[in-house]
């Protein structure tokens, strides 16, 4: 039977951390691989992947901080990087039997937590699979590209969210944003207190480059041409890396799961034979 079309639902929980409760689910048997989104998103823009991935992995997905069904204990603050690193760090210590190393993936800022969590706890990766972090600062005109991100807040502050969707859509060749998989509609979080914090951020390169052979950096075939796309090139340089073509552009993983899936799984074994 085709894995999207079987009985794939998942088991949920939930799990209280400093400042806030996650919503995570859990699918499969086998290998644990925790799928970490990005922006705006939750765990419903993972559904059919992880329903793919659950035939031979343990998937877990969750809903960032903020976002959707993962509530803050307070009212909304700005999101930072090495927070989420540690929401991932504790939901691993909570899933992951015996502490042993597990994969990872981590699109968009989710790929900016998943490197910070390689940083910080490399014992615990595996593998890691990286597609498209926004890690704007790595790039040679980065004060150019950051006042940009800070041009569309301020947009938002004085305009709204369609005002500043339609100025971010540039760095996605002009399109609008695609419609994906969610629970909420978390954009007004994500511009008030995701974006500028996630585009700010540097990945310590120096401090991952002796994790070079257990990560993979990929970017989207459709979205080579497009702003989004720039950083993981320069990742992959500096970290000494083929850069992976995954199908679809930065979103790719809703659109084509069945050959994103076959992607990943050969991008893990690759991993896992060096």
């Amino acid at each position: 039977m085709d894995p999207l079309e079987a009985d794939t639902r998942a088991d949920v929980g939930a799990l209280a951390v400093p400042g806030a409760t996650l919503h995570y689910e859990v699918r499969g048997t086998g290998p644990l691989l925790l799928l970490l989104c990005g922006g705006n998103s939750d765990a419903a823009v993972f559904d059919r992947l992880a329903a793919l991935l659950a035939a031979d992995h343990r998937v877990v997905t969750v809903d960032p901080r903020g976002n959707s069904r993962s509530k803050l204990d307070g009212p909304p603050v700005d999101q930072r990087i090495e927070v989420h690193a540690d929401d991932a760090y504790r939901l691993l210590q909570r899933l992951s039997l015996g502490g042993g190393p597990v994969r990872v993936f981590g699109s968009c800022s989710g790929g900016l937590t998943a490197l910070e969590l390689a940083r910080r706890h490399p014992a615990r990766i595996a593998a890691l699979v990286v597609h498209e972090p926004p890690a704007f600062g790595l790039l040679p005109d980065a004060a150019e590209r950051l006042a940009f991100i800070d041009g569309v807040y301020e947009t938002f502050r004085r305009e709204g969210v369609g005002a500043a969707m339609a100025d971010f859509s540039v760095l996605f060749g002009g399109r609008p944003a695609p419609e994906l998989p969610e629970a909420h509609d978390n954009t007004a979080f994500f511009l008030a207190h995701m974006l500028r914090p996630s585009t700010h951020f540097l990945p310590d390169l120096a401090a991952l480059a002796p994790l070079g052979d257990r990560i993979a950096v990929a970017g989207g075939r459709d979205s080579r041409t497009q702003a989004v796309h720039r950083p993981v090139e320069i990742l992959a340089g500096r970290l000494g890396q083929r850069l992976l073509e995954f199908p679809g552009g930065h979103v790719g993983y809703a659109k084509w799961p069945e050959e994103f899936a076959g992607l990943l799984r050969e991008a893990f074994a690759d991993l896992a034979g060096r």
